[in-house]
């Protein structure tokens, strides 16, 4: 041996001794679950990406919710973006290490060891299985056949015969731990390249993706540049006692030139989807006012949210009745059913009207055309979703083959004697009846109960 060898040997020698079998220790693997499941929770219950001053408004430091979590501990710690901290993808990626190195120390030698087949050629040999019996008569081929009828996978040698079946129950576990991984691939590919935004669009407006509030630190690509969006309509359909019903926007996606590539009508739970990029109808808003005053061009007036303490929300605009401004009214809207509500200089109320109707005010004939809508859009790209979703697929399949019993039955002709016996890995009372019933086959004159014998291992 070498001394590069030599140098290396006892690093190698304490990751396989000391750090290997840590890794793959069970109980590493359920403590880093449950700290993800926690911190995860955490990022469900506090809302993720607001701003400092909502922070500070929801989570003052006087009195500290639960005596300690303050907008200030919050921030430190990054739970107002708990998916994208390091201290987050570290659990993750040290969670994915402690799956790999089960998989490579159990797993793949289990499976190893489950395929490769192994003759008994001694009785006593039989005495250490879960089950076993000696028949005084009995042909290796007819205990052949009936194994074969169970629909084992059956291997003769001479006097020998090894059977098995289920080989599925020893992949399961291993697709189950590949399946995680892709999950938490995709979870951490999903945290450094995806994107979201939020944009409030008027009806007829064109824009481009720009607003955004969550990224990944390689999200740049994710963005589009060659691309936007077009909001054709945005309208509210209304239940008979005046409740919002859904929320609806008419979306066209446009190229450079401005050519119409795509086109939806999205709704709640209905995105417009294109080039791995995701537009909810999130929010609504009032744009803006479209009034006549006399004869005069259509006038379009943009309307503000008011503060209303919390009590609902209203927008409002000014109109000035006077060409100097010295004059005007105040025009008050709740929804876009069109009822308007108008007041004087004073704040008195000094009547309603609808989209479409006129009334006089001020000595001018005011007329409203029209309410325009802003529709809100909560923008999305995650490129991990589909290594996520595939995950989740391995992971139900790994599942369901796990459940399958992996059984294998040994049988020995000595001396006139057939000794026969087996083992599984689980549903060991449906394994017992299959090899009563070959047993049945093999000596039928003999009682089940006298062939099969439970041995203590």
């Amino acid at each position: 041996m070498t001394g590069t060898e030599l140098f290396l040997e006892k690093p190698r020698r304490f990751f396989e001794q000391e750090i290997l079998p840590l890794l793959a220790d069970l109980r590493l693997a359920i403590l880093l679950l449950l700290a993800i499941a926690l911190f995860s929770v955490s990022g469900t219950v506090i809302e993720q990406g607001q701003s400092a001053a909502f922070y500070q408004a929801n989570y003052p430091e006087h009195p500290a919710l639960f005596g300690f979590l303050t907008w200030k501990v919050l921030l430190t710690l990054g739970l107002d973006h708990v998916y994208r901290t390091w201290w987050f993808l570290s659990l993750l990626i040290l969670f994915g290490t402690s799956l790999t190195a089960c998989t490579f120390t159990r797993q793949l030698p289990a499976l190893k060891a489950a395929r490769h087949w192994k003759f008994y050629d001694q009785p006593r040999q039989f005495q250490k299985l879960a089950l076993s019996a000696q028949l005084e008569a009995g042909s290796l081929e007819a205990m052949s056949a009936a194994l074969k009828a169970q629909r084992y996978k059956v291997f003769e040698q001479g006097n020998q015969i090894y059977a098995r079946k289920g080989l599925a129950g020893r992949i399961g576990p291993i697709v189950v731990h590949a399946s995680m991984l892709l999950i938490l691939l995709g979870a951490i590919w999903g945290s450094m390249t995806g994107f979201m935004a939020q944009e409030m669009v008027p009806s007829g407006q064109t824009f481009k993706i720009s607003n955004i509030v969550q990224a990944g630190p390689w999200a740049a690509a994710q963005i589009p540049q060659d691309w936007s969006v077009k909001v054709n309509r945005f309208w509210i359909d209304y239940t008979p006692e005046g409740a919002i019903d859904q929320f609806y926007s008419d979306l066209s996606v446009l190229d450079q030139q401005g050519q119409e590539v795509d086109r939806q009508t999205i709704h709640v739970n209905q995105p417009l989807k294109h080039n791995g990029v995701s537009l909810y109808q999130a929010d609504w808003a009032i744009a803006a006012v479209r009034v006549r005053l006399n004869k005069s061009p259509v006038l379009q007036l943009p309307m503000a949210q008011l503060d209303t303490g919390g009590k609902g929300r209203i927008w409002g605009t000014w109109v000035p009745t006077k060409p100097d401004l010295s004059a005007g009214i105040s025009l008050l809207a709740r929804d876009l059913q069109g009822t308007m509500f108008i007041y004087d200089m004073t704040g008195k109320l000094v009547t309603t009207l609808r989209a479409g109707m006129a009334t006089e005010v001020n000595g001018v004939t005011l007329a409203v055309d029209d309410v325009v809508g802003s529709t809100g859009l909560q923008i999305k790209a995650d490129p991990g979703i589909p290594m996520i979703y595939l995950g989740f697929g391995l992971l139900m399949l790994g599942v369901m083959m796990s459940y399958v019993s992996h059984s294998q039955v040994w049988g020995l002709l000595e001396n006139g004697q057939l000794y026969i016996g087996g083992r599984t890995n689980r549903a060991q009372i449906s394994f017992e009846r299959e090899l009563v019933g070959v047993l049945d086959q093999l000596s039928p004159e003999t009682a089940p109960e006298k062939k099969l014998a439970p041995q203590v291992v």
